[in-house]
Order: C-alpha cells, then sequence, then structure tokens
C-alpha cells in the first residue's frame, strides 16, 4: 500500500482527514466537566472571612483582656504599648500611646502575616485562588507569561525562612500568655478559656514546626544523618509534622478566631467563663 493510500491513521492524521499540527488547538478554557472551580472558591471565602475578622479585631481595641484570669487574646500579643490596658503588659511598656490606624499588637502582626503569606500550602493556595495560576490541574490560567517568583511582588516569597524564625518567637509568646493565664484571682486555677488558650497554642506549634523551613532548619545541608543522630531525631519528628502541615494551617485560622471570640465574649460580660477550679 502507498502512501497516499494508507488511512488517515496510519498517516498520523486525525480521522476527519485534516493534517495534524502538533498540539491540539483547544479554545476552552478547559474540558474538564467536575466542579474544579469549588476548591478555589472556598479558600477565597475562607481566607476572606478570616483577614476581615482579624482586621476588625486587630483595630477594635475593647474586649482582648480579661482581668481575673489573665486571659490574653493572641490578635493583641505582644501588648507593649501604653495604650494597652495594665495587665495585658506582660513584657512591659516599650513605647508610648499609639494612634488608632496602628495595631496594639503592631510588633507579631507584620511578621505573622509575613509568615502566613509566604507559607508553602498558603502560596498554593493564593496562586490558585486569587492569582488564578493556575486555578486547578487542567485548567488555562488568564495569564500569558509566566515569570515563577523571579519578579515582584512574588519574589519577597523567598523570605520565608527568615519569617520563620519570627513566627517561631511569636509562638513562645503565646506560649507564655498561656502559662500565665492559669493563674486566677484565688492562685491557680482552670476555666474553659484557658484549655481554649491552650488547645489554640498547641496547634499554632504544630502549624510552625511543621513548616518546610523548619524542616531545612532541622536537618538541611546534613551529608550524614548517622554523624548527626539529634538533628536526625527532629528532623524526622519535623517531617511527619510537615505531612499535616496543610492541615495545620486551616485548623489554626479557625483556633484563633474562636480563641478571639470567646475571650471577647468574657472580656465584654456577655459570658462568664465557664470554671473548673479557681
Amino acid at each position: 500500500m502507498s502512501t497516499s493510500e494508507a488511512t488517515p491513521a496510519a498517516r498520523g492524521e486525525p480521522a476527519t482527514g485534516v493534517r495534524s499540527e502538533g498540539r491540539a488547538r483547544i479554545t476552552a478554557r478547559t474540558l474538564r466537566t467536575d466542579r474544579w472551580w469549588q476548591t478555589p472558591a472556598l479558600t477565597v471565602l475562607g481566607l476572606g472571612v478570616f483577614v476581615v475578622y482579624a482586621t476588625i479585631r486587630s483595630f477594635v481595641r475593647s474586649a482582648y483582656y480579661v482581668e481575673d484570669y489573665h486571659y490574653l487574646t493572641p490578635f493583641y500579643s505582644p501588648c507593649v504599648s501604653a495604650s494597652c490596658v495594665d495587665g495585658a503588659r506582660h513584657f512591659g511598656t516599650w513605647v508610648g500611646e499609639l494612634p488608632m490606624w496602628i495595631p496594639l499588637a503592631f510588633l507579631s502582626l507584620p511578621f505573622l502575616l509575613g509568615f502566613r503569606l509566604t507559607c508553602y500550602y498558603y502560596r498554593k493556595a493564593d496562586y490558585r485562588s486569587f492569582w488564578l495560576s493556575p486555578p486547578a490541574c487542567a485548567v488555562a490560567e488568564p495569564h500569558r507569561h509566566y515569570t515563577g517568583e523571579t519578579r515582584f511582588p512574588l519574589i519577597l516569597q523567598n523570605s520565608h525562612r527568615y519569617f520563620f524564625y519570627a513566627g517561631f518567637v511569636v509562638s513562645l509568646i503565646n506560649t507564655y500568655d498561656v502559662v500565665l493565664s492559669f493563674r486566677g484571682p484565688s492562685g491557680f486555677g482552670i476555666g474553659l478559656g484557658n484549655l481554649i488558650l491552650l488547645i489554640n497554642v498547641v496547634l499554632l506549634w504544630g502549624y510552625t514546626l511543621s513548616c518546610h523551613s523548619c524542616r531545612h532548619v532541622t536537618g538541611g545541608r546534613l551529608r550524614h544523618f548517622s554523624k548527626h543522630p539529634v538533628r536526625y531525631r527532629i528532623w524526622t519528628f519535623v517531617s511527619k509534622l510537615n505531612t499535616r502541615h496543610m492541615q495545620f494551617a486551616w485548623i489554626t485560622l479557625g483556633t484563633l478566631i474562636l480563641t478571639d471570640f470567646y475571650i471577647m465574649l468574657v472580656a465584654s460580660d456577655t459570658i462568664a467563663d465557664l470554671r473548673f477550679i479557681g
């Protein structure tokens, strides 16, 4: 059989008889028929709710500290301004009165924001949900050019390892706040607020220690694990946590809101703290 007499399939042509020019010319954004847009949409909704709530609570300057039980919301820790109520200044007063447009936790919030924004998981979530780069697998993105994290502003994502150190310090501060909260009016005490604060800080440690940068800090640049048994054990532990980094990222957003909301209710005398001891 000559070439001209071969079937279209044998000549590498589509059944229509039109010669193929390499990649298929598909004008549709995607051929997927499932709800591929659902995950990006839920991500935008979830992160949007947290950002709106956290922004409002960080600037209202009310109902953030329960004096009787030393409950301090994480959104205001550390509180080192003269604008803070006396009991909330666990680390002293470093600056004077702050204008209303500066949050009382001005020392920690910028670093925590940087830590979250540059987090490897949040980068994936942000790129797919806000940048639409791409919004889902097998879905074309609206951008014509791809530059990755080589240009401003995405090049700032490479600073994540430095924000990790700041996030680690803030977790230590939050832990100190939790320890102080077990001191009630008559000494040691435990209430529902203590448990909420404790659960929140444990999960925050889970998110911080499961960070990819933490994994690199503990075991990176080691050529022989056998020569560093302690670091190897730490790296192994962090590696196991790292597989749950996405879950910690979302859970801690919820526990932060829950912790702040509960302290707000108690501090505003809307509800009374449920006490178990003291």
